[in-house]
């Protein structure tokens, strides 16, 4: 039996070093994304997915099913969304929330169980059931949550930018500038951000031939994101009515810069919530330890 545990034990340091090693060189593999003018940007992906994605094209008939139609659609939209459109599509995505927590999840279980052979005195041992369930479980959230948070945070960066560029855009324009120009010597301006890689992408359209409607609803569909999307259909309507772009750009600015102030009013009165929790949890049993403490020890010592 010892022999057979040490084999057991051997076979799997082996099967770890290449996992260690295959991990160590797709670490390296820098990904990117081509932008409108032809320039790549680099995007980060988790190192589970970079590990996984060569073996997506196994699944790729069974996400493709009808019964996938619909998330597979909502998960090609927040790719675009979150900016990793060319890089992951839905189908392969799909296939890396099967994927993590099979693969991923299995070998989480078998280094539990291995860690539980070396050390069987411990209390890992009784551990090993409820830390591979909470691996898998973790598993199986990671895309998703990955996902959302990439779309948050570039969701994010474009409303931080997004009121400066249309000062930017309301003095161009009102300086006698047209309005696709303005644009085009602002993406050329500024550094390469989520929304000046949207905005960029906008003009090329428009100077391949799309109407600038289309190009502004083709851009408000594609990044859903509230502040932006009110910004593209009132230069929408003011196309459609004629009034000037410079007058709604600098309402827009001035609605954003209000509902910016109004997003950091209520956060501001969040705060003292939020720090109810680490006050309980942390602040409190400290300094109860502190006042206590040598009056518990003076208690111990005269009733020993």
């Amino acid at each position: 039996m010892p022999m057979i545990e040490m084999a057991l034990i051997v076979a799997w340091a082996v099967a770890a070093a290449g996992i260690a090693g295959y991990a160590a060189s797709v670490a390296r593999e820098v990904t990117y994304v081509t932008l409108a003018d032809g320039r790549r940007q680099e995007r980060s992906l988790p190192l589970s997915f970079k590990m996984l994605l060569p073996f997506v094209g196994n699944l790729d008939r069974f996400v493709s099913r009808p019964s996938f139609a619909k998330k597979l659609a909502e998960t090609d939209a927040m790719l675009v969304s979150g900016g990793y459109e060319g890089l992951l599509n839905g189908r392969e995505f799909l296939a890396l929330e099967v994927l993590c927590p099979t693969v991923m999840g299995a070998v989480w279980s078998l280094a539990v169980v291995l860690l539980g052979a070396v050390f069987p005195d411990s209390l890992f041992v009784s551990m090993r059931l409820p830390l591979c369930i909470a691996g898998v479980i973790l598993l199986c959230l990671e895309p998703r949550l990955w996902l959302r948070s990439a779309v948050k945070k570039r969701h994010l960066s474009i409303m931080k930018s997004l009121p400066f560029v249309l000062d930017i855009l309301t003095l161009s324009v009102e300086a006698g500038m047209d309005f696709i120009s303005a644009l085009q010597r602002n993406c050329e301006a500024r550094r390469m951000d989520p929304l000046n890689e949207e905005l960029l992408r906008m003009t090329k359209e428009i100077q391949v031939g799309s109407s600038r409607k289309t190009a502004l609803k083709s851009m408000a569909d594609r990044v859903r994101q509230p502040d932006l999307k009110s910004v593209a259909y009132a230069l929408i309507q003011a196309d459609e009515l004629g009034v000037s772009i410079g007058s709604i750009l600098r309402i827009q600015s001035e609605q954003l810069r209000e509902r910016r102030f109004d997003r950091a009013e209520k956060l501001a009165n969040e705060a003292p919530t939020k720090m109810l929790g680490p006050l309980m949890l942390c602040i409190f049993p400290a300094v109860f330890i502190i006042l206590l403490g040598p009056i518990v020890a003076q208690a111990m010592k005269g009733l020993l």
